[in-house]
């Protein structure tokens, strides 16, 4: 039996009867959008409302994608035309749909020049972004890094950027040059206030180059912020086979996701947008209060659980959350953080708890605890240090919120040991090694970990936390996770 042909546009019509394919003529599509970040969260979040806004007859707004890095996902949609395979899956079974939206991909290492000409298209009216928090490259103090050698290289190379704010404010200096409008920057990262977060490195960054274009960026350039939801674990070769399988097709990078899908964006689109909301996206004068209920609920205790589930060997969100141990202490998690939340907001944290209870236990979704555990350092001060600060400034308990850096550091320190070499990553890990060789005192494990993260630095309540992150790492070194939990909730 001769193989499948390879998903492409040529291959469309034989795909199988009953899955979803686009409704749209792709060879009429535009693209209107640049997306800088080309990996499986943008594909299975950003990507499908862009494809139902082109399959309800917006054909302005397709994608070109384009990889900081690798090669891989270009390497993988090329031959396909940009198509790939949606996998939604619970505990009901799997349906799929495959999403054309992204019409070309780059990468930009290989041709920063064809990135930056793409950038600078007129029809080009929004850049969307999904990187890593370590990619926006901040310094100590969360200010742009002007030590780090990709931003001088930037500074110093407009024509030929490496970084996010490179390709930025050289496409916007080019467009303005050309007399044409400046795109919307539009964050799609679990950052606070990722709109203005980044608005401000950008304009930084410009400034740097000339005073004139950062104030043209600041004045000019809208930068809204944005709210993300969908959980998307690494798509395996059993995912693969299992779709191309039902799809009649193969495909070489499908993306797995739960049925959850969620997106609140500050609606302030100069050069215009798609119609979002008529797919389900929150248009809002104001993100901050949702950004907060994801970033310390869903993201503070997705964190946990993957501390504590590779120091239980749980290898999944799923299997962690089923152990009773685990599960009991995110319950506690979330009351800690609930009351961190604004009360005046309109949030409904109690059902929003209960969909996240639903989500970790899809037994469908094998979230990988040690994919979750990756950079830590540059996780955890959002959702859960601001959490727990805003805790001790109302004079509220904080032990559940502490526990997750302490296990942050008990399962970095495990490396090598307990846990594999390698088995997660972090930007600290050569100032990690550092401490784990010159200190053995948990407490000076603890205040060392807070000096190089930058964890709640210039707080009172800085050698509070410190404290209890050490007391939790004592534990946990000593006893295990397992008897750290039963003593907490004694």
């Amino acid at each position: 039996m001769s193989a499948p042909a390879i998903l492409s546009n040529s291959t469309l019509a034989a795909v199988a009867a009953d899955i979803a394919c686009p409704g749209y003529n792709r060879a009429q599509a535009q693209p209107g959008i640049v997306h800088l970040g080309l990996g499986a969260f943008h594909r299975a979040h950003q990507a499908v409302f862009v494809d139902d806004c082109l399959n309800s007859g917006e054909p302005g707004w397709g994608i070109i994608g384009a990889s900081l890095r690798s090669r891989d996902t270009r390497d993988a949609l090329g031959p396909q035309d940009g198509l790939y395979t949606l996998s939604i899956v619970d505990e009901s079974g799997e349906t799929l749909r495959v999403i054309g939206s992204i019409l070309s991909s780059l990468v930009a290492p290989e041709n920063p020049a064809a990135l930056l000409d793409a950038m600078t298209e007129p029809g080009i009216r929004i850049v969307t972004i999904t990187v890593t928090e370590k990619a926006y490259l901040r310094d100590a103090s969360g200010d742009l890094d002007f030590s780090h050698p990709e931003i001088a290289w930037d500074l110093a190379n407009p024509g030929q950027p490496r970084t996010v704010h490179g390709f930025l404010i050289e496409a916007i200096a080019r467009r303005r040059a050309a007399g044409i409008a400046p795109f919307t920057v539009l964050s799609c990262d679990n950052l606070p206030a990722n709109g203005a977060t980044l608005r401000r490195l950008a304009v930084a960054f410009a400034m740097a180059r000339d005073a004139d274009l950062g104030g043209f960026v600041e004045r000019e350039v809208a930068f809204p912020s944005s709210m993300v939801d969908r959980i998307v674990p690494a798509t395996t070769d059993e995912d693969r086979d299992r779709v191309s399988q039902k799809l009649g097709a193969r495909d070489a990078w499908p993306v797995t996701t739960e049925p959850f899908l969620q997106w609140v964006i500050e609606d302030d689109f100069p050069s215009g947008r798609p119609g979002w909301e008529r797919f389900g996206v929150q248009m809002v004068k104001d993100v901050a209060p949702f950004e907060e209920m994801k970033l310390r609920l869903l993201n503070g205790s997705h964190s946990s659980i993957a501390y504590l589930g590779l120091l239980m060997n749980k290898p999944t969100v799923c299997d962690a959350f089923a152990d009773p141990l685990i599960r009991q202490f995110v319950l506690r998690f979330w009351s800690e953080a609930i009351a961190s939340l604004p009360a005046d907001a309109g949030l409904d944290p109690a059902a929003y708890t209960a969909e996240l209870a639903k989500r970790y236990d899809n037994p469908a979704i094998r979230h990988r605890t040690a994919q979750i555990a990756n950079d830590g350092s540059q996780k955890l001060p959002q959702r859960v240090i601001a959490a727990a600060l805003n805790r001790m400034e109302a004079g509220a308990p904080v032990g559940h919120l502490m526990l997750a850096p302490a296990a942050w550091l008990a399962a970095a320190e495990a490396r090598g040991r307990e846990l594999p070499a390698g088995h997660f990553t972090d930007p600290l890990d050569s100032a990690l090694a550092d401490i784990f060789t010159t200190h053995a005192n948990a407490m000076e494990i603890a205040d060392a970990a807070f000096d190089a993260t930058g964890f709640a630095a210039g707080s009172p309540y800085r050698p509070e936390l410190v404290r209890m992150t050490a007391g939790h790492l004592v534990s946990l070194r000593r006893n295990g996770a397992e008897a750290t939990l039963k003593e907490l909730f004694t």
